[in-house]
């Protein structure tokens, strides 16, 4: 942790420790997001639906100093940030809001069976994610 610049970073948390670390993280005023989604789950008596993490055993950080580096590493249910080489890993402010809006879009979101070559680049016109360019990564496995 050589430079330490103020955005967002990912922290891997235990396993189901997701909403007990964002509880923490705003007990010390540390700013987070902790994207979710709706899922259905069935028990034996009954079928709910339940807000789970849209990516588990991740927590995004909004890290302004060292303080907070330390803070965010001291809370229950963390275990360490996400890291490339040696170097925790920021994550863009137009990721965060690309997450956002695919949040906020809720269940409108709709998928295409027609199809796509890969790396064949979109942008979209409407519904929640207007004005956000894509890219064909894998279809169908290729």
């Amino acid at each position: 942790m050589n430079s330490l610049t103020a955005g967002w970073y990912v922290v891997y948390t235990r396993s189901h420790h997701e909403k007990k670390v964002a509880f923490g993280l705003s007990q010390k005023d540390i700013r987070y997001f902790l994207p979710t989604v709706k899922a259905l789950r069935t028990w034996n008596d009954r079928k709910k639906y339940i807000s789970v993490p849209m990516f588990p055993s991740y927590v995004f950080v909004y890290i302004n100093d060292k303080r907070d580096y330390f803070s965010t590493l001291d809370t229950y249910g963390v275990l360490y940030y996400v890291k490339t080489g040696k170097e925790i890993t920021r994550v863009s402010d137009q990721v965060i809001d690309n997450i956002c809006l695919v949040v906020e879009g809720g269940n409108d979101i709709e998928v295409s069976a027609e199809y796509f070559r890969p790396q064949q680049q979109f942008f979209i016109q409407q519904g929640p994610l207007t004005g956000l360019s894509c890219e064909v990564v894998k279809y169908n496995g290729g």
